[in-house]
């Protein structure tokens, strides 16, 4: 079997134990002679599964009684249009910090449905480089932020204040990678395929209250209640990735929680950034120091032919998936959950050799 060192931003790296299990289990799920991708969302089997899974996640996260988990589709890019039909109306006010793309594609989408979105602060000025001083004021309905940034390289590491109201928190690209403050949380949400499992599952984790403020008018389907006061069973879930998600969360546990988890990721990032800071010309980094994400990791060489030339070497090593966005161009090692230490290291490795060979 021949793995590589993965390092794509997503759909991303899976833990080895987590594809053995999928792989062991797949044609029979624990003697019930079917696959669990063949069986009713509605039976004893898989209604078992979501709750063991439920009471487990609540658990590693520290996830308060006030909040529902709902298991949704859609990515971030449909709670994008959730959060403002949910829990706002035409003409109210809400706030939004546009750290980068996903940030503005929220922001586009409360304004298409009438929201009048508080700018309450941007780093577009220096291509989202920094997170932006927060500012907010009062009467907001929530305050929502990106948590990390996959194109940018860019990381919250403490959530703002959101005075009067409530967080409302993207956290697709650094969910489970570290301990959640749920003080100032009022809707979590995050596509699993980064940290927590497989694509083509979102799990939104929303304050009860926030039920009362959704629109008669709004369609059933599109009401975070119902996935709520439904156990996410309103109609068929993604089976299949919700199991891969409980196989995550045990490899999470058996790494010592949340807490060690992000033990794990600053050292790793540690490999990478330390050959950037070692060799500061040669490896120009797109984020400022104090808002470098351990998730995503970007930087630039001193030409686009160093950086090709680099590229290929890297994959001659098995190490794949390093290309930069479009947007920001360069590099981008993305370091999720389950990239392991070895693969940074790798990485370190190659980029000290690379430097100290073209000039650095």
């Amino acid at each position: 079997m021949r793995r590589v060192y993965n390092f794509s931003p997503g759909p991303a790296a899976l833990p080895l134990p987590v594809l053995e299990t999928i792989r062991d289990e797949m044609l029979d799920y624990q003697g019930t002679g079917m696959s669990i991708m063949e069986m009713s969302h509605r039976g004893k089997v898989f209604e078992g599964l979501l709750e063991d899974i439920n009471q487990r996640l609540r658990k590693l996260a520290s996830i308060p009684d006030r909040f529902d988990i709902l298991y949704m589709t859609g990515g971030a890019s449909a709670q994008f249009a959730f959060v403002p039909m949910n829990l706002s109306k035409r003409g109210n006010s809400a706030g939004y910090v546009n750290t980068g793309v996903w940030s503005e594609k929220a922001i586009e989408q409360a304004k298409l449905l009438g929201i009048n979105a508080f700018d309450a602060g941007s780093s577009k000025d220096k291509n989202h480089s920094y997170i932006p001083n927060v500012v907010t004021k009062p009467g907001l309905d929530y305050l929502h932020i990106t948590s990390n940034n996959t194109i940018y390289g860019t990381q919250f590491k403490k959530f703002p204040d959101p005075g009067d109201t409530k967080l409302i928190v993207d956290m697709s690209s650094d969910f489970l990678s570290r301990p959640i403050d749920w003080n100032k949380m009022g809707l979590v949400y995050a596509g699993a395929q980064k940290n927590a499992g497989a694509s083509g599952i979102t799990l939104a984790i929303i304050d009860r209250d926030y039920y009362a403020r959704e629109p008669n008018e709004l369609p059933t389907v599109f009401r975070y209640s119902t996935y709520g006061k439904n156990q996410s069973l309103y109609n068929t879930p993604p089976t299949f990735q919700i199991y891969v998600f409980g196989l995550v969360l045990s490899w999470i546990e058996k790494q010592g929680g949340l807490a060690e988890m992000a033990r794990y990721n600053e050292r790793k990032a540690d490999h990478i950034y330390s050959v950037m800071d070692e060799f500061p010309k040669f490896y120009a980094g797109h984020s400022v120091k104090n808002a470098r994400s351990l998730m995503n990791i970007t930087f630039r060489l001193p030409s686009e032919e160093l950086e090709q030339k680099f590229l290929k070497l890297a994959e001659e090593r098995k190490l794949m998936g390093l290309k930069g966005h479009r947007s920001v161009g360069g590099l981008r090692a993305s370091v999720y959950n389950a990239v392991g230490e070895e693969a940074c290291q790798v990485l370190s490795v190659l980029m000290r050799e690379f430097a100290r060979q073209n000039g650095g």
